[in-house]
């Protein structure tokens, strides 16, 4: 049984600022398979072994045992690599299939990508849309949102054209509900081998509406883009610049969470920069992009990235991975 040191929990200023996030640094036994905030707090889960619920008291990480979720059965017809996205507002689950090796990228580790998805819906029906010879699926990882604000998830997945590269794509079910449909589509990146990685969905700009954020090229320069679905489109709304939410080759696409991280009522976006040295957390509020606070993280990040109150305070705690199988909490409370 792998089990975690509860040693050694250091907490210091991530810069010399003395308002800097302090950081409670853990060492891992195992390498991470999952990270991310739940209803009721941070779900660690390490591979091929337990899974926890991490806290903060005072100074000190607590990790409680949690029960493990059972891996979905697939066809073989799935992706090697999917995940599987769970949720429960009209589609249950979703998930890659289709493997095909038409589009020799590779950004994701080899040169499999996915010539189709399938949906699980509410009532048990299994549906799935696949795409023509002339794209792929160039993605791991199915995101369930609510896009429109009808109560109903649609699917957001990144589709990459072989001639003009990559776009953000919203997924839904058809009004006869037995086969899924591409309902919004961002333009293409226009070149092929160019590739995006979405980052989270919220009204991140405060208007009302709901946009998707994405790192358009994070290896070559990446640029976060807020996007707003608008009939059969999604459409441009604010952007900035300097960001990397992934690495080249990696299967790892949490690089990023959202939260909203100054109780202002707006989420906020927590993703690193060109270097994947530092996190900023961003806020669109009223149409500006700033930074409001940045980590210097102590070394490079690896792992997800996740945001949830895990000291009882109110405001969100910060977790992610290093390489090394380190695992840091940053607590920007004062």
């Amino acid at each position: 049984m792998i089990r975690l040191f509860f040693i050694c929990l250091v907490a210091f200023a991530a810069t010399a600022k003395a308002d800097a996030p302090k950081l409670y640094k853990h060492q891992l036994q195992a390498p991470v398979a999952g990270l991310s905030a739940t209803g009721s707090g941070l779900r660690l889960a390490l591979k091929d072994g337990p899974v926890y619920m991490v806290g903060l008291a005072g100074s000190a990480l607590k990790f409680s045992p949690a029960r493990a979720v059972a891996p979905a059965k697939l066809g073989p017809n799935s992706l090697p690599d999917t995940v599987v996205a769970t949720g429960s507002r009209g589609i249950s689950a979703a998930w890659f299939i289709e493997p095909t090796r038409r589009y020799g990228h590779g950004v994701l580790g080899d040169a499999i990508e996915a010539g189709g998805l399938a949906a699980r819906l509410s009532d048990g029906r299994v549906i799935s849309i696949s795409l023509d010879q002339h794209s792929v699926f160039e993605d791991r990882v199915p995101r369930l949102a609510d896009m429109d604000g009808d109560g109903k998830d649609e699917i957001l997945a990144v589709r990459s054209y072989l001639d003009r590269g990559a776009a953000l794509t919203v997924i839904a079910p058809t009004k006869t509900r037995d086969a899924l449909a591409i309902v919004g589509e961002a333009a293409a990146i226009g070149l092929s081998h160019r590739w995006l990685n979405p980052v989270g969905v919220g009204d991140f700009d405060g208007d009302g509406r709901i946009e998707a954020g994405v790192v358009i090229t994070p290896h070559i320069g990446g640029t976060l883009q807020l996007y707003e679905w608008r009939g059969a489109r999604l459409v441009p709304d604010h952007d900035t610049f300097g960001f990397s939410n992934h690495a080249m080759g990696s299967r790892e696409l949490g690089l990023a969470a959202v939260a909203d991280m100054n109780s202002d009522g707006v989420p906020d976006i927590i993703l690193p920069d060109d270097t994947r040295r530092d996190l900023e957390v961003v806020t669109f509020k009223g149409g500006e992009a700033k930074t409001l606070f940045e980590i210097s993280i102590g070394g490079r990040l690896a792992g997800p990235v996740a945001a949830a109150d895990i000291d009882g305070d109110g405001r969100p705690e910060i977790a992610f991975v290093l390489t090394g199988d380190v695992l840091v909490i940053a607590d920007p409370s004062p």
